[in-house]
């Protein structure tokens, strides 16, 4: 899976298949802004769940 990019900001994806755990590194050009924990069952997270969650943080800081 790779970067997600909206008005400026980059999605960064990242997460373990044993412990079925992820996060989303959220950077505004090269600073990094925060880490977006999320939890997923199965082989891999699925990309609906991952752009969900982006959307969501996108929503709620007005980007």
């Amino acid at each position: 899976m790779g970067a997600i990019e909206r008005s400026g900001y980059r999605f960064v994806p990242e997460y373990s298949i044993i412990q079925q755990n992820g996060a989303i590194h959220v950077y505004n050009r090269e600073s990094f802004i925060e880490e977006i924990q999320f939890q997923f069952s199965g082989k891999y997270p699925e990309m609906d769940q991952i752009e969900e969650l982006v959307d969501d943080y996108c929503n709620k800081h007005n980007i």
